[in-house]
């Protein structure tokens, strides 16, 4: 099945990654495939995959087309939000989810996003609620959702998460984001005037670091790279067919891609903040390494469009400005510095 999906995304990968069409039919075929219900518990009507399998899916997805792979890692941020709220939302959004209704996040500013400038999403309380006033600057397919999950720090430094109806008096969504790949993606920045937000929208706060530990860019961004990576391997192989020199480099990536996934998986069933920090960082490198290996052995037909190899060298440098706090910065400038040496 997952086979099947993969070469039914990779049909349309170039198109949603080049044009801000929101990507319908990849959307449609994950949803045939079963894949919005894989995350959703049995009681709501989904499928309820462990951890493990969760990533299988989702890295195969990414394999096929990054940009619905991304797509989609927003709309399981979503769903993992709605399900450690309350049952009352739960069963306001979940449903809908499950069918073709598409929910997102703006969580970025809470963990990486202008950090260096102060909140950029206040909230204030009131007697029913918070109103909320600012900017939430990355919402992937925010003129798509029905929900949107965002976070948003009171003047005590406070942290909530809630869920915010796109269609509420105050918000406005900006054009989209001309992105350097993933355009499809349709991600915008998302300003709130005098957001009113009742109580009953509250998913979790106020309180410190309420996205956790971790944060952002956890396994799944990881797990997203590790596809990308795979989708580059892939194409070397390919060459390797006439390029028997080229066996040696394949085994080799292959070998690093197989490492990286027992690492996630592992981690899925007992994360560790530091190590999953750590993941993030090797799956950046690999993601890197692997698509800029793909496109010097394929060399210069590799970089004109519609080649895929140029598409996945561009989609890889997403990794450096995706969820990437700093720490996986500083881990990747370590390495992108570590050959310099040998230049003096």
């Amino acid at each position: 099945m997952l086979t099947d999906l993969v070469a039914k995304l990779v049909l349309h990968a170039d198109a949603a990654d080049r044009r801000m069409d929101w990507p319908t039919e990849s959307l449609h075929q994950v949803q045939a495939a079963g894949g919005l219900a894989w995350s959703v518990p049995s009681a709501w009507g989904g499928m309820e995959w462990g951890p493990v399998e969760r990533l299988v899916g989702h890295e195969r997805i990414a394999t096929g087309c990054l940009t619905t792979a991304f797509i989609l890692s927003q709309r399981e941020a979503c769903v993992r939000q709605l399900l450690k709220g309350p049952l009352s939302l739960q069963r306001r959004f979940l449903p809908d989810l499950l069918a073709d209704a598409y929910g997102t996040v703006g969580l970025s500013q809470l963990t990486t996003s202008r950090q260096h400038l102060g909140p950029s999403l206040k909230a204030v309380a009131t007697p029913h609620g918070y109103q909320l006033d600012g900017t939430i600057p990355w919402v992937t397919g925010a003129d798509q959702a029905r929900v949107m999950i965002v976070g948003a720090t009171l003047s005590d430094g406070l942290q909530i998460l809630l869920a915010l109806p796109p269609d509420r008096a105050g918000v406005t969504i900006d054009a989209r984001l001309p992105l350097s790949a993933l355009v499809g993606s349709r991600t915008a920045e998302v300003r709130l005037d005098a957001v009113e937000i009742e109580q009953d929208l509250v998913l979790a706060g106020p309180t410190e670091q309420v996205m956790g530990q971790i944060g952002g860019g956890g396994l799944e961004t990881t797990n997203l790279a590790l596809g990308l990576a795979v989708a580059a391997i892939d194409l070397i192989q390919a060459s390797a067919i006439h390029r028997p020199e080229l066996g040696p480099i394949v085994e080799s990536f292959r070998s690093a891609a197989d490492s990286l996934r027992s690492q996630l998986h592992s981690l899925a069933m007992a994360p560790e903040a530091e190590a999953v920090m750590a993941v993030r960082v090797a799956g950046t490198r690999l993601a890197l390494k692997t698509t800029q290996a793909a496109l010097l052995l394929i060399k210069g037909a590799g970089f004109v469009e519609p080649h895929p190899a140029q598409r996945l060298a561009r989609q890889a440098l997403f990794f450096l400005v995706w969820s990437c706090p700093r720490p996986v910065a500083s881990g990747v400038l370590d390495d992108l510095l570590s050959g310099l040496t040998n230049l003096s």
